[in-house]
């Protein structure tokens, strides 16, 4: 492997192990602040961050098997894992807002829990706040130079763990202002409320996530991408007709094949040459494409 890929791989996975350290730490911060002050909102933020531990895992293990290069059992290389990854991460997001919504629930109607609001409830939100997005935006940057999915899922992970933070943080404020101001004690209830709003978030990224998983895992074709490479591959040259276009991605590599009509006069050597070129254009609409032009008589 030429040694910028080496270098390439590593950063990709450093971007996942740094993920991955500062889950661990933020975990661990919520579930003990959670648990000594009863805030079902801060301890569904720890859930929710327990979930981002699994998934930065998942993502961290993905990067590392999905840079391999192909081999005799994988021709297409190893990039689907990274798409089998955000594939479990969307699981693991509805299971765990399905727990979320029956505590809050049982909360809101059969079994109040007194939340102690302390300093340290504030301390570890605005904390997860300042690492999320820390993390968010080294992940979404790597994530766009390497056009990798698996790291974008987690950066979109991250991004929205700083609005549901917000969210908990705001029920906490509501809370103790029902506790300052009696006539406004239905403002207790606000941390499972909270809590809720935190599931919708979760939810909504779920949706969209576990949507853009399954079509990559069905080969679903980029929107337009065949129009695209339609209208730059015949403006080429010695191009009679382009046909028969079929693009999928693994992982972050596009694999793209066409078949092209060209002057059946031409010499092997020149309908070499021709190919050469188109898959130099498409590439210029895909960078880093894996090319197969079929060329035919005309």
């Amino acid at each position: 492997m030429p040694d910028i890929q080496v270098i390439d791989e590593r950063e990709k996975q450093s971007a996942a192990l740094t993920s991955l350290l500062a889950a661990i730490a933020l975990t661990t911060f919520k579930i003990v602040v959670g648990i000594l002050t009863g805030s079902l909102g801060i301890l569904a933020e720890a859930a929710h961050s327990g979930l981002d531990l699994v998934a930065a895992a998942m993502t961290w293990l993905a990067v590392r098997i999905s840079g391999r290069p192909p081999d005799s059992e994988h021709l297409y290389g190893h990039g689907k894992v990274e798409n089998l990854s955000a594939l479990a991460e969307t699981l693991l997001l509805l299971l765990t807002c399905a727990w979320i919504v029956w505590e809050a629930v049982r909360r809101l109607q059969y079994h109040r829990v007194d939340v102690e609001v302390t300093i340290w409830s504030f301390v570890v939100m605005i904390t997860s706040i300042a690492i999320d997005v820390s993390r968010s935006r080294v992940l979404a940057r790597t994530a766009k130079k390497y056009n990798s999915q698996a790291l974008e899922a987690d950066a979109l992970h991250f991004q929205t763990d700083i609005w549901s933070s917000s969210v908990v943080i705001l029920g906490l404020i509501c809370v103790k202002t029902g506790e300052w101001f009696p006539a406004l004690a239905w403002l207790r209830e606000a941390d499972a409320i909270a809590a809720l709003g935190v599931c919708a978030l979760v939810i909504w990224v779920s949706w969209q996530l576990g949507r853009r998983t399954i079509d990559a895992l069905v080969d679903t074709a980029p929107a337009g991408m065949e129009e695209r490479i339609l209208a730059a591959v015949q403006a080429v040259p010695g191009v009679q007709n382009c046909h028969a276009i079929r693009v999928r991605y693994s992982g972050p590599v596009a694999f793209i094949d066409l078949h092209v009509l060209v002057d059946g006069n031409q010499t092997l050597f020149e309908a070499h040459a021709l190919t050469e070129t188109i898959e130099g254009v498409i590439r210029q609409i895909v960078p880093g494409a894996d090319v197969t032009v079929h060329p035919e008589p005309y």
